[in-house]
């Protein structure tokens, strides 16, 4: 058994999520951040966890513009296994509705952008740990990431109460 699980067997049934949708699979343009500073983000615990902007995407969802800034963790530069990995931390305006009040992730790699684009899939949107149980140290994502939109993809809020 994963050691990180944190949902656990009869638990699984509170999973939910929104129905795939293939148009919140989205290419967008990205601008790579320069001579970006590492800062603390804010988290649900008590310490902060260091990252740097690696750059801007900016998309399309139904003819109206948006952004997300994508974000690299200081700590995980240090892992083999997940220095290329790359961090999108969002709310929209199912947050505290449909989906966790607190916001939602999607992982990237550095070797999806390619060409300066990249295929950000919103039906990969998943909870921080923080949505099941207490005592997690999640990252809240930074107002500049607030998608004044709905985005009815991915992970719904956990069915059931902590």
């Amino acid at each position: 058994m994963d050691s990180h699980e944190v949902v656990k067997k009869d638990d699984k049934k509170y999973l939910q999520f929104f129905p795939i949708d293939t148009s919140m699979r989205i290419w967008c343009s990205f601008i790579p951040a320069k001579n970006a500073k590492w800062f603390s983000m804010k988290t649900t615990g008590s310490t902060s966890q260091v990252y740097r902007k690696f750059g801007l995407l900016k998309f399309k969802i139904r003819d109206k513009e948006f952004q997300l800034n994508m974000y690299q963790s200081q700590s995980l530069l240090v892992s083999e296994e997940y220095s290329d990995y790359l961090f999108i931390p969002f709310t929209d305006i199912t947050s505290g509705n449909e989906s966790y009040a607190g916001g939602r992730y999607i992982d990237q790699r550095m070797g999806d952008i390619r060409n300066n684009k990249l295929l950000l899939d919103f039906n990969k949107a998943y909870n921080p740990y923080c949505a099941y149980a207490t005592g997690y140290n999640c990252p809240i994502p930074p107002a500049e990431n607030d998608l004044p939109v709905l985005i009815k993809a991915g992970e719904k809020a956990y069915g059931k109460p902590h």
